[in-house]
């Protein structure tokens, strides 16, 4: 069947964005960068999820193959390579686009930063370091190794655990386990490794909001990464912006042969 939607998943907002393409009637085309991710997805006769991080050339191939109609980013605030690679094929292609983008928390707790102003900063020197941001930007902070004491959270992958160790870190300063990670859990491991400093995104999740809470109660400083400066041509934080803009695809459809 022709005319589906690209959804760009992996968030837990994108599962219910999944279920409101199906309910429209719309074949739904997902793709996730984990295989991890795909179990997000129900199985569904007009569902497809798509493992694998998309080259430009690859993502034209896929647009053609599904027939794909219109586009739903819904990946997570600092995927800012896919969402790129999405607004330029919207545009090059005539697809219509939408990026639901989850609402950012106030600014609370700590300081509000980006990675390079970070690195080249001496904020971490000296300090017990907990680094929540994912392996992809472990690498950065190899120099830092030798000038403060870094600890990270990973997923329980091969993978994640081979790029931590390549970054230098010790492995008996590594944790591996999927978030959610509660309050309870995070404390102790905070009271555990003696944290003075954390680092992470500002995702807009609930972990989000936790690190802030624990960083007051503890008086760990903390360091949130502001999200990437992309400029959304169409942009929403709700459902009811998502189901207007899959009720204006649905116009043209009715009219299809």
């Amino acid at each position: 069947m022709g005319g589906a939607i690209w959804l760009i998943g992996g968030t837990q907002e994108s599962r219910w964005i999944a279920d409101l393409i199906l309910s429209q009637g719309f074949p739904c085309w997902v793709s996730v960068t984990t295989s991890a991710a795909s179990g997000l997805y129900p199985a569904h006769p007009l569902l497809t999820c798509h493992v694998e991080r998309l080259t430009p050339r690859r993502a034209r191939e896929l647009i053609q193959q599904h027939a794909i109609r219109g586009i739903v980013d819904a990946s997570h605030p600092f995927a800012a390579e896919i969402s790129a690679l999405a607004m330029q094929l919207s545009q090059e292609l005539g697809l219509p686009y939408l990026r639901f983008e989850r609402p950012k928390l106030p600014q609370a707790t700590g300081i509000y930063t980006d990675l390079a102003t970070l690195l080249q900063s001496n904020l971490l020197g000296g300090e017990r370091v907990l680094l929540t941001l994912g392996v992809k930007h472990l690498a950065a902070f190899a120099p830092l190794q030798a000038q403060a004491t870094l600890f990270a959270r990973i997923l329980p992958t091969v993978t994640a655990l081979e790029t931590a160790l390549a970054a230098g870190f010790d492995r008996r300063r590594l944790v591996a386990i999927f978030p959610p990670v509660s309050l309870e859990l995070e404390r102790a491991l905070w009271q555990q490794w003696q944290i003075t400093t954390v680092v992470t995104k500002a995702s807009g999740t609930a972990s989000e909001q936790i690190k802030q809470t624990l960083a007051r109660e503890l008086g760990v400083k903390l360091i949130t990464l502001q999200r990437p400066p992309l400029s959304y041509p169409r942009q929403t934080g709700d459902r009811a912006g998502v189901e207007a803009f899959l009720q204006e695809l649905a116009s043209p459809r009715q009219s299809d042969p």
